[in-house]
């Protein structure tokens, strides 16, 4: 008796696609780092007057602490990339536009990797490792 299975290749790719992690987009990247950065606003007693949480725009969070008008970047960096050393693009741009509106600009450049294998990508539902150090003021 012989048996015989017939799969379409569709089947397949579902199948597969099940079974294999998802890495995160940019987007949930962004995300990700913009709730550990608005963790510590809250932290530190920062009051939200807006957030914006688009990848291009510039900055995601616009707070007040003791009077003082704070602009906040926050930036994504993946691992191998150091975010210490990583540099913002169009900062003059948006330092002269901290400047007309007399706030102080802050950056947060947070580090992700993946925990169990920096080389990976970081995945839904999976654990990762935070390289953050906390707000860096640009003048």
């Amino acid at each position: 008796m012989t048996l015989e299975f017939r799969q379409k290749m569709s089947d397949l790719t579902i199948l597969e696609d099940n079974l294999l992690p998802i890495p995160l987009n940019d987007s949930e990247l962004h995300s990700l780092a913009m709730n550990i950065v608005g963790k510590e606003l809250e932290k530190n007693s920062f009051e939200f007057l807006s957030v914006n949480s688009s990848l291009k725009k510039n900055p995601q969070f616009v707070c007040t602490k003791n009077k003082q008008l704070y602009f906040v970047i926050v930036k994504v960096v993946l691992y191998p990339n150091n975010p210490k050393t990583f540099q913002i693009k169009n900062l003059k741009k948006i330092l002269d536009h901290s400047k007309k509106f007399d706030a102080k600009l802050l950056s947060a450049k947070v580090g992700l990797a993946n925990s169990e294998d920096y080389e990976l990508p970081l995945f839904k539902n999976s654990s990762y490792v935070v390289n953050y150090h906390g707000f860096e003021e640009i003048n």
